[in-house]
């Protein structure tokens, strides 16, 4: 009779975290159900270099370090430690063990935390030989130097989407619709959608209505269960250029929608717009926040940078700049309005500064832009949100193909996240701009290099 084979799943495991995993989530630690996890003495310390400062991986730092110490309690935290739960596996901190067989540091080099790093999960491998050790991290080059010492390496999975390539556009065509719909359409403006045959009728999304001779761009409503017409809008002084655009300006004008997201590759509008829908609603907000992260040049921090604070974060928030002056330049007919847009920077009716120079505020009746935010956690996004307070609108842009931060791609990103996980609320609308219009050139670059 042959032996019965212990399918994988059931195997018992140890899950060692890299600092990187608990940068993007400070509660990793907690989500590997019954299994056993170990942190390197080299990640506490750290994090202990990384707990000081506005940034979001400081903040992820002191939380990480506040709930191992409530956690651990007064227990010896280099032994063994269950979580709550019988169904909870436990906890250590691995101390500075050098394995008997191969050693990291003799191989890659020593005075490196990553490598110390993965001579902890080798021992291990060394102690637990009955268990698969797993090193978790969002480092690829650590993945890819873990398997090659033998060891088992994954991303954290927590957070990603499983298929990028189907993410929720926010739009959707329609064929075959009647003239009778095309008829009601144009006398009413809008039509009950439960006569259309919809991809999704749970989410608000954007629909190109086709029929024999006619055809409409819509918008349907999944709390109304209703379709209606869209009709191009300039605002100030910004024109849509293609369908798509419309759809942007209609989420973005729109009160009953609070979150939006404009997904997009370089050159399809997303900035342009929202900040000139920020402005064309200006009355109806007390701030424009326009933000984005700032990543930093070579991994250094903007300290490094000559000159006062101005002068450091000035190269990052230049894309902003740039969009802002292409708005006033609609005007150089009118020196009045362009004084005006001059006024609204001097007076901060609109603020364009780092996502870190505004982290911790409450954000009431605000229009507060996020741009780049493919370069956010989804822990990061849910902070923003959570900020929001009454009649505040808060709009995401970015291309999560164009990542700038080491530990993120297209499926890990907190854009993708948001877009797949917010797509049925009421309150929220997206869309996807595939249409490039900076220039023939700038199309050129995007489709062809």
């Amino acid at each position: 009779m042959s032996k019965a084979v212990k399918h994988p799943s059931f195997e018992q495991k140890i899950f060692v975290l890299d600092t990187s995993v608990i940068l993007y989530d400070h509660n990793a630690f907690k989500n590997f159900q019954e299994h056993d996890v170990a942190i390197p003495i080299q990640v506490l310390e750290e994090l202990d270099n990384m707990k000081n400062g506005n940034e979001t991986r400081n903040a992820e730092a002191r939380s990480f370090i506040r709930l191992m110490d409530n956690t651990s309690g007064d227990r010896i935290i280099n032994e063994w430690i269950p979580f709550n739960g019988s169904k909870s596996g436990r906890f250590k901190v691995v101390m500075d063990n050098k394995p008997d067989k191969l050693d990291a540091e003799e191989i890659f080099g020593k005075g490196k935390f990553d490598h110390r790093i993965l001579n902890a999960a080798l021992s291990l491998k060394q102690e637990f030989p009955e268990k698969r050790v797993i090193l978790v991290s969002k480092d690829i080059c650590l993945r890819l130097k873990a398997k090659s010492l033998e060891l088992y390496a994954e991303d954290y999975e927590t957070g990603k989407i499983k298929n990028v390539d189907e993410l929720y556009t926010g739009k959707a065509t329609i064929s075959n619709v009647s003239d009778e719909v095309f008829k009601t359409l144009k006398a009413d403006g809008s039509i009950d959608a439960n006569g259309l045959v919809l991809t999704d009728d749970s989410a608000n999304h954007f629909c190109i209505l086709k029929g024999k001779r006619k055809s409409a761009v819509t918008y349907y409503s999944a709390k109304e269960s209703r379709i209606f017409t869209i009709a191009p809008r300039t605002i100030f002084n910004i024109s849509p250029r293609n369908e798509e655009q419309s759809f942007a300006i209609n989420a973005l004008l729109n009160p009953d929608i609070k979150l939006v997201t404009i997904q997009g590759k370089a050159g399809t509008g997303k900035t342009l717009l929202a900040i000139a829908s920020a402005l064309e609603q200006r009355k109806d907000y007390r701030q424009i926040y326009v933000t984005r992260p700032i990543v930093a040049l070579s991994n250094k921090d903007i300290g490094f940078l000559p000159g006062d604070i101005k002068s450091k974060i000035d190269p990052y928030m230049a894309p902003i700049w740039d969009n802002l002056r292409f708005i006033k330049e609609q005007y150089n007919n009118d020196p009045k309005m362009q004084g005006r847009i001059d006024d609204f920077v001097k007076t901060e009716k609109i603020v364009i500064t780092p996502l870190a120079y505004i982290r911790g505020r409450t954000l009431s009746k605000i229009f507060f832009i996020v741009d780049e935010a493919q370069n956010l956690t989804p822990h990061e996004i849910k902070t923003i949100i959570s900020r929001a307070g009454e009649d505040t609108k808060i709009v995401f842009t970015g291309d999560i193909y164009q990542i700038d931060t080491p530990y993120l791609d297209a499926e890990s990103n907190g854009l993708s996240y948001l877009i797949d996980k917010a797509k049925d609320n009421e309150l929220y609308a997206h869309i996807t701009l595939g249409k490039g219009e900076r220039s023939e050139l700038a199309n050129l670059a995007n489709d062809l290099l």
